[in-house]
């Protein structure tokens, strides 16, 4: 089922038959730096069990997959993903990830803005957030670029070191 289109890209959800695709993404190192380190298949499939829940049974909402529209190709995910408890309150945020080889076309910012506008419009949320890891430029850039703000740090379980959390209120789309 897709769930947005945007110029280049394709925002669906996930089935099954996704996994190998994912297997690329969570399985590389550098796109996994910022996030719960390097995954196996078996959590692959695990997640995107979950995702479909999410869809069907929990949500209504969830990570959906990034498809670009030339290639018919999955290049990553971006989504909505709710934390129940986030520096006292519960939260939904936009969450991205994407294949190396896809980097540096604007298709996090592109897919990411869909979202944004997908979350405030069609869901009617009111708050929008995003945790990123401080080191993360690419990330926080495309944050700003979709109209968040930092609002403050924030420290999740089993971490180190605060992450930053970026706002977005509706509506401010643009």
């Amino acid at each position: 089922m897709i769930v947005v289109e945007t110029e280049r890209l394709l925002l669906r959800h996930f089935h099954l038959l996704d996994c190998a695709a994912l297997d690329v993404v969570f399985g590389d190192a550098e796109v996994m730096r910022f996030g719960p380190g390097v995954q196996d298949q078996a959590w692959v499939r695990n997640w995107v069990r979950t995702c479909l829940e999410n869809y069907y049974q929990t949500l209504g909402f969830g990570p959906w997959a990034v498809m670009e529209k030339a290639s018919a190709r999955l290049v990553g995910y971006c989504g909505l993903f709710y934390f129940p408890d986030i520096a006292g309150r519960p939260e939904v945020e936009i969450g991205y990830r994407l294949a190396r080889a896809a980097w540096g076309q604007g298709y996090a910012t592109e897919a990411a803005r869909a979202v944004r506008d997908y979350g405030l419009e069609v869901l009617g949320l009111r708050r929008l957030v995003a945790i990123i890891d401080p080191q993360n430029a690419a990330s926080l850039r495309v944050a700003e670029k979709i109209g968040m703000h930092f609002e403050q740090e924030v420290m999740l379980e089993g971490y180190t070191y605060p992450d930053h959390l970026y706002v977005l209120t509706g509506p401010m789309l643009g």
